[in-house]
């Protein structure tokens, strides 16, 4: 695993819905009355910008649904190529059936700021998010909607609010999941020029 935790700054949260542009598995975790839980979630996206929104699907069998209920807060963590084994793990097992998931999955966690929610080490980018209640959605769908109240990045893959992957160790680059124990770490960037475009 490469540690991420010393290499964090705080962010334009503005601009933070690029982190979750890049489409990556993410880690959500939640803390409510000290009790906590972290899972990995896929279906996790930007939803709007100036300040950052996104919607999470959490369904009602997680451990971490009802702590996002009663809290009203939950974080997003976009994890890197080098904590897939953990990540894998901790999707694999349910807080419900193994108290000791979070000490048994080999992760490292911390908080940030003033927010008690765990953090799983190794993540490029950490969002907190204020849920936006939204009952029907939530008990329909399973659709949680989040309004951004706080964002931090790896400024080894982050910086002046574009994500750069160029110069940075290969285990940095953000995981995707396909199915099984099937993933993709990002491949290689293409930029404007190179497609005969202008450049954002």
């Amino acid at each position: 695993m490469l540690s991420t935790h010393d290499h964090l700054e705080p962010i334009d949260l503005n601009k933070a819905y690029r982190l979750l542009n890049l489409g990556a598995t993410c880690m959500v975790s939640a803390e409510f009355n000290g009790a906590i839980d972290a899972m990995p979630a896929t279906w996790v996206g930007a939803l709007d910008l100036n300040p950052t929104k996104c919607t999470a699907v959490i369904a009602k069998d997680h451990y971490t649904r009802p702590l996002i209920e009663k809290s009203g807060l939950f974080a997003i963590g976009i994890p890197s190529v080098s904590i897939a084994k953990e990540l894998l793990y901790l999707g694999s097992v349910s807080k419900n059936d193994e108290p000791q998931k979070l000490e048994k999955s080999g992760a490292s966690f911390f908080t940030l700021g003033d927010f008690k929610m765990p953090l799983m080490d190794g993540c490029i980018g950490y969002l907190i998010f204020k849920v936006i209640n939204e009952p029907h959605l939530q008990e329909t769908y399973d659709l949680f909607l989040g309004d951004i109240v706080a964002a931090w990045a790896d400024t080894r893959v982050y910086q002046n609010n574009h994500i750069d992957f160029s110069k940075a160790d290969p285990l940095l680059r953000s995981l995707h999941y396909v199915a099984g124990s099937h993933f993709f770490g990002l491949g290689d960037e293409l930029k404007g020029e190179g497609l005969g475009l202008d450049e954002e």
